[in-house]
């Protein structure tokens, strides 16, 4: 009797593997574009609320539509808001800056005229909404 001799084949079929893989990478390939149109609507609230905080300690900025930035009617550029920062708060460090901007402003203004704050030493950020008219 002349026996045969079995083998195992030890092989993993990748086809399945392989077609599952493509047809995932082409749905991520079609759905990348329209993830990264989406954007976040924020509207700005208004609000009625009274200030509580002393006003001697709060300096407010405003963040125009054009991009300018006003404290207390003059109108700056970030470099020369810096040098109206640090004479406006001296040695006494326990300012609070409330940054009032435009719904329509790049929140990167926002947040450079925050560094600029917090590098000068200020105790407090905020930012502030229009009051309803």
């Amino acid at each position: 009797m002349a026996h045969k001799q079995r083998t195992v084949m030890a092989e993993i079929n990748m086809v399945p593997f392989i077609d599952i893989t493509l047809i995932l990478l082409i749905i991520f390939m079609v759905m990348s574009p329209m993830l990264v149109q989406m954007q976040l609507n924020v509207d700005l609230p208004k609000s009625n609320a009274i200030n509580t905080t002393a006003e001697d300690d709060v300096i407010r900025i405003e963040v125009q539509k054009n991009g300018s930035i006003r404290l207390e009617n003059n109108t700056y550029n970030l470099k020369d808001l810096e040098q109206e920062l640090i004479l406006r708060m001296g040695k006494a460090n326990q300012k609070t800056i409330m940054v009032e901007a435009d719904k329509s402003v790049p929140i990167q203004t926002v947040v450079d005229v925050f560094d600029i704050a917090k590098k000068l030493g200020a105790a407090k950020l905020g930012i502030g909404v229009l009051a309803k008219n």
